[in-house]
């Protein structure tokens, strides 16, 4: 978003340099007034909301026989020399995961955790792997998880667990991913023929201030990334450049 407000900020000089005034204070009104509205809350809130906000923060889920509980990695971090560990952003989906994992035990049913992510930010190791000592920490066993390590986005995700999930058949599959991030993810999965029951692991919100902060710049561009992405695939099937759509997973 920074970008295109210095994209704006460019074309506003030029503006001015020939001599086109009139479209120049047009332009440079319109760039203080998209900078206000990112940076003081109200557009990053608008667009979070429609991302987010059809998602309930504690659904009701009916546990069958056999299910699945995919978990989306995102990203991982270097502390320092110590081994790979899940971005900060990451812990929601991660706890959530967990809990709902814990909740299919306690109703008497078979459940595994897959969780899928390759090594995309070329770190040494893949997500999935980095993301299951976390979920082995907490309480997760071994047999119980099943890693998808090839993904390198979350297109990949939904095109590598297809496999995985069709050789278990679940009767139900959960998927955990951030409130912002489920819409684009239910769409890939959905072309992949997989129709989760979508559970939030984190929620965002923009600041409302009457100064611009950096916060709200990162959110407007991480809401930005997903719109893309959603704008993206609609096109790529318009052009016939997605993959063919499968048939719908069967238990």
């Amino acid at each position: 978003m920074i970008f295109v407000l210095f994209l704006m900020l460019l074309v506003t000089l030029l503006l001015y340099r020939l001599r086109w005034r009139r479209l120049g204070h047009v332009l440079s009104w319109l760039t203080v007034l998209l900078f206000l509205g990112i940076g003081c809350g109200p557009v990053p809130r608008f667009l979070t909301r429609s991302l987010q906000g059809a998602y309930y923060v504690d659904p009701v889920i009916e546990w069958a026989p056999r299910n699945v509980i995919v978990l989306l990695s995102g990203g991982t971090v270097h502390p320092g020399d110590e081994p790979l560990q899940p971005q900060y952003d990451a812990n929601g989906r991660i706890l959530r995961a967990v809990q709902l994992y814990n909740a299919c035990k306690r109703a008497g049913q078979a459940c595994r955790l897959l969780v899928t992510g390759g090594d995309a930010q070329t770190h040494g190791e893949p997500e999935s792997v980095v993301y299951a000592r976390a979920l082995r920490r907490l309480g997760v066993p071994e047999a119980d998880l099943t890693l998808e390590t090839r993904s390198m986005s979350t297109w990949q995700n939904a095109q590598f667990s297809r496999p995985l999930l069709a050789s278990y058949a679940p009767q139900h599959v959960v998927l955990v991913t951030s409130g912002i991030h489920l819409q684009r993810s239910l769409l890939y999965f959905a072309h992949f023929g997989i129709t989760p029951q979508p559970v939030a692991g984190d929620w965002v919100r923009a600041n409302s201030l009457f100064v611009p902060v950096a916060w709200n710049f990162t959110l407007a561009d991480l809401t930005l990334h997903e719109y893309l992405g959603i704008l993206r695939y609609r096109v790529y099937n318009m052009l016939g450049w997605n993959a063919p759509k499968a048939p719908p997973l069967a238990p």
